[in-house]
């Protein structure tokens, strides 16, 4: 049985108006807010489920240790800050992701799709890291300091740091991300695809779920050393030299002081909140996509 083509697995689609799924992107088309109401539907159910071990995470890559930040305790601290970025977040993301996959096009041979994942999700990645950057920097610094509440972390940023303080670790998050996101999607869409093929038509939203869990606990894992770095300069002291946000330098002085160990440092919460992150996330957002694109948003 030989595998489908890219156009007889995806839907056509053109620059003046690409078809997604039912989705619109011509001027005007209602369409849009599909992948926006999907993404952030999607993004603020898994951040507000998986919170505690987000939580956990953080504290376990903390330079003052588990204990100090916290250990078992306020495992809730900071939420608010996750809560109203989420949403946005999520929403921009999947909007960037489905439009840059959109513009890119799916009518070349099919072993140039993961390519086209791969730039779409590095797009989406770079427009939703400037919410959520923000958004991170205020609920990590909560997690590891559950006495404090999460308007007067954002007040206290603001008024030491000013707006550049809530920016601190974007680059780090973005070198984060992305690649994250090299891995996570073009793995989640070729599992999908390799799925549908299996079965001859196309895979159910708890399919799609699993494949997400899949995807997202291998890139999890990969890509936890540039998590652990994120984590430490977006919680560093002001004028240290971490944080002045070299990934390198960060990396370098988790080795030198904990070695390879520290390095994946909140390795196992960060796959097991990933994974059922990922079933969550991209088993909603097919899901929300599905339900919203047949309620009425179709292109002519």
């Amino acid at each position: 049985m030989a595998a489908p083509s890219a156009r007889e697995r995806d839907p056509p689609r053109s620059l003046s108006g690409c078809s997604l799924d039912g989705v619109g992107w011509a001027a005007g088309q209602p369409g849009i807010a599909v992948p926006l109401v999907a993404g952030g539907v999607a993004g603020t159910s898994v951040d507000l489920i998986l919170f505690p071990l987000d939580t956990i995470k953080t504290r376990l890559q903390s330079p003052q240790g588990f204990r100090q930040a916290g250990g078992f305790r306020g495992v809730y601290a900071g939420v608010p800050s996750a809560a109203l970025g989420s949403f946005p977040n999520a929403a921009a993301f999947f909007l960037t992701y489905e439009y840059v996959k959109c513009f890119l096009g799916t009518d070349s041979s099919s072993y140039l799709m993961p390519v086209k994942h791969m730039l779409a999700a590095s797009a989406g990645e770079v427009v939703a890291c400037l919410i959520r950057v923000p958004s991170e920097v205020v609920k990590q610094r909560a997690q590891v300091s559950a006495s404090s509440r999460t308007l007067q972390i954002f007040s206290s940023i603001l008024r030491e740091e000013g707006t550049r303080g809530l920016y601190r670790g974007y680059k780090s998050t973005v070198l984060r991300e992305i690649p994250f996101s090299l891995v996570q999607f073009p793995l989640w869409e070729s599992l999908k695809a390799l799925w549908s093929w299996r079965q001859e038509r196309a895979v159910h939203s708890w399919q799609s779920a699993v494949c997400g869990a899949l995807a997202g606990g291998f890139a999890a894992a990969v890509t936890t050393p540039l998590d652990v770095a994120k984590t430490r300069i977006m919680l560093a002291k002001a004028g240290s030299s971490t944080a002045g946000g070299d990934v390198l330098s960060a990396l370098h002085q988790v080795w030198r002081s904990q070695g390879p160990a520290g390095l994946f440092a909140g390795l196992v919460p960060r796959v097991a909140a990933i994974s059922l992150g990922g079933f969550i996330f991209l088993g909603a957002y097919d899901q929300a996509r599905s339900l919203l694109s047949a309620v009425g948003t179709e292109c002519p």
